[in-house]
């Protein structure tokens, strides 16, 4: 289930980054050749950038992408390690989660009362708040599937890996 909502979050996000390269650049030669400028573009850019950042979060959660200090927790023994990386899912889900919460909460606020940006354009707020959601909620989930599937490996006795793995494992397992 995860997989196929993760691609399309990926997606998502790899437009936005288009999205972004395309209303920047009109924007510079709209400035610079004809003197004007695409209303709003300031907010248009910062919502993408929510898009941008956290739509792909659940994808490289999934492929253990992110950035990690392995200087030291190397040189513990693979069991240990496990539990570290077992503990390091568990601290992402206990921060993620408010974080979640409270994006929810602000995404009712807004829909709930019709915010808008105040610009040319009247854009409204609720799509930014809605790109935030989705991409920690499918990352919490993503982190709480790696948590599960972690501590029952290492709790049989096997150990876990926080080596990255590439983005075609990603679409060979939404394939099985």
């Amino acid at each position: 289930m995860l997989v196929p909502l993760e691609r399309i979050l990926l997606a998502l996000g790899a437009l936005a980054v288009i999205l972004l390269g395309l209303l920047i650049t009109s924007n510079v030669i709209a400035r610079a050749v004809f003197n004007t400028f695409i209303p709003d573009s300031v907010i248009m850019v910062r919502e993408l950038m929510v898009a941008a950042i956290l739509l792909p979060l659940a994808a490289a959660t999934a492929q253990r992408a992110h950035v990690s200090v392995a200087f030291l927790s190397d040189r513990f023994s693979p069991r240990v390690r496990s539990w570290l990386i077992v503990a390091g899912s568990f601290f992402g889900m206990i921060a993620l989660a408010p974080l979640f919460y409270k994006g929810c909460l602000e995404l009712m606020k807004v829909i709930e009362r019709g915010s808008f940006f105040s610009g040319d354009l009247d854009l409204p707020k609720w799509p930014g708040y809605l790109f935030f959601v989705l991409g920690l909620g499918a990352a919490w989930l993503r982190l709480a599937e790696i948590f599960v599937r972690d501590i029952r490996t290492v709790s049989a006795g096997g150990t876990v890996s926080d080596e990255q793995q590439h983005a075609g494992d990603l679409l060979e397992e939404g394939r099985k």
